[in-house]
């Protein structure tokens, strides 16, 4: 099937267990859902890395972070590898994106013709503490997840605001003169967890129960999460009034993304070019919730590397929930195809065109990858079928069964009926690459972009600022002390 243009919807940190078309009990996104029923969704759709900017790399070359090099929120992209958006420039297909992107700088060539109100990296070189690791700090402005929330108005939403409202004036005055690829990236549901009124009070916090396994009696242990409980220490200053304020706020700013992509949809509609426009509906990786005690991203567990991934168009099946397993580095090969182009060589992934027209094929396996802030060694994870293997470099491995334990509460990695599984997974990761090298890779050239910004010990002291501030304001630091 071939479209006149597409139109790329991508939220930040938008788990895809809080949606009502994902079957979450009481998530308010109408318009999502209603995309959901026009078109195809994808039920196990995965980040190919849990943290922004390896995620958004992946998406736009549709290659793994160990080959784009993008290892933590302080690399990058910049225009290398090529994108899709370079690969369409050369069809004399443009592409325009709005808000959100997180690369390097708006002046390196990735691709667009045009960027308006891009968010990048700070300084162009972006969250240098989260490039220290070995041993790993301690981020205390993490501490500001669990006290900045409640209702009112954040930069992020007034930012998000203004990016719907350049998407439905660009709508309105260019969709008719099409070929084109809109790229629209908001903010939310990204922390802080601070949600606009109407859409915070859907949900009661009376209603809001805790999250699962978030008492340390509850934790699940393994080295490698606790190390990123020790670096990200969010969860002590949480009690459980706040943490139920905290999800209240996190299933608003789901309740206002999903208004924001409304407004664009009618826009897009009332352009006259729904017929002819693919849209894709996503998000970067997703947000651990509180659960386990833990918070943000950055982990291999559903909350955090599974996200939403909704295909509407013509021509694609109304109403399927595709069991195939899909991720991020799908978009490129997905966007090519739209405009009756093959991939080229390098790029990985398959069509989504294509996964969405054919019949299921759970066994399809999906690849993702961690080497960032909190990540005390390499982390490495493998879905196929209904298990989900997820490999660190020096630590025990984790093995879930998600169809007998969607919840991931129950690591049978240590059951010896497992030991043939473990084996077979092994072995297909290290046909995609050699973990322990990849690790040593990430770390060396983390430390060689340490040293030339003046050391461990400054980068500490000076602190982190949390998460990027929107054009036109400053970070707030938070220093060691």
């Amino acid at each position: 099937m071939r479209y006149r243009n597409v139109l790329v919807l991508m939220s930040d940190e938008h788990s895809n267990k809080v949606l009502g078309c994902y079957d979450h009990p009481s998530a308010r996104t109408p318009n999502l859902d209603r995309l959901a029923s026009g078109g195809t969704r994808f039920a196990s759709a995965y980040t190919n890395c849990p943290i922004c900017i390896p995620a958004r790399a992946s998406f736009a070359t549709g290659r793994y972070t160990f080959e784009t090099g993008c290892w933590d929120n302080a690399f990058p992209y910049a225009g290398s590898p090529p994108s899709w958006s370079h690969a369409l420039r050369e069809k004399h297909v443009p592409s325009y994106s709005i808000g959100k992107l997180h690369y390097r700088n708006a002046t390196d060539d990735t691709g667009f013709t045009e960027q308006i109100l891009p968010m990048h990296v700070l300084d162009g070189i972006g969250d240098l503490l989260g490039a220290v690791r070995d041993p790993l700090p301690v981020r205390h402005k993490s501490r500001a997840v669990a006290t900045d929330i409640g209702p009112g108005e954040s930069r992020y939403t007034e930012y998000d605001r203004k990016i719907t409202a350049a998407a439905c004036d660009w709508l309105t005055h260019h969709a008719a003169q099409g070929p084109w690829v809109l790229f629209v990236g908001w903010v939310a549901p990204h922390f802080p967890l601070i949600a606009p009124q109407e859409f915070y009070d859907l949900y009661p916090t009376a209603g809001i129960g805790l999250p699962k396994a978030c008492k340390p009696d509850q934790w699940p242990r393994h080295p490698w999460i606790d190390a990123m409980r020790d670096c990200f220490i969010t969860d002590r200053s949480f009690t459980d009034e706040t943490r139920r304020v905290a999800i209240a706020c996190y299933y608003g700013l789901v309740s206002f993304l999903d208004h924001n992509v409304g407004r664009v949809l009618a826009a897009l509609e009332s352009s006259g070019t729904r017929s002819e426009t693919l849209v894709i509906y996503t998000s970067d990786h997703g947000d651990n919730m509180g659960a386990r005690g833990l918070w943000g991203k950055s982990t291999m567990y559903e909350e955090s590397v599974a996200i939403p991934l909704i295909l509407a168009g013509r021509g694609i099946p109304s109403g399927k929930i595709s069991q195939t397993p899909v991720s991020l580095i799908d978009a490129y090969p997905t966007l090519l195809h739209a405009f009756g182009q093959d991939s080229i060589p390098g790029v990985r992934g398959q069509s989504l065109l294509d996964v969405a027209g054919a019949p299921s094929h759970p066994e399809r396996m999906v690849f993702a990858e961690y080497h960032a802030a909190g990540a005390a060694t390499g982390a490495f994870m493998l879905r196929r079928g209904c298990y989900k293997y997820v490999h660190y470099v020096d630590m025990p491995p984790q093995l879930f069964d998600l169809a007998a334990d969607p919840e991931e509460l129950h690591d049978i990695a240590g059951d010896p009926a497992q030991a043939a599984r473990l084996e077979r997974f092994s072995s297909e990761l290290q046909a995609i690459c050699d973990p322990r090298g990849v690790d040593r890779r990430a770390k060396a050239e983390q430390a060689a972009l340490i040293e030339r910004h003046g050391g461990r010990e400054k980068i500490i002291a000076k602190g982190g600022f949390g998460a990027t501030p929107p054009p036109g304001y400053k970070p707030d630091y938070s220093g060691s002390a």
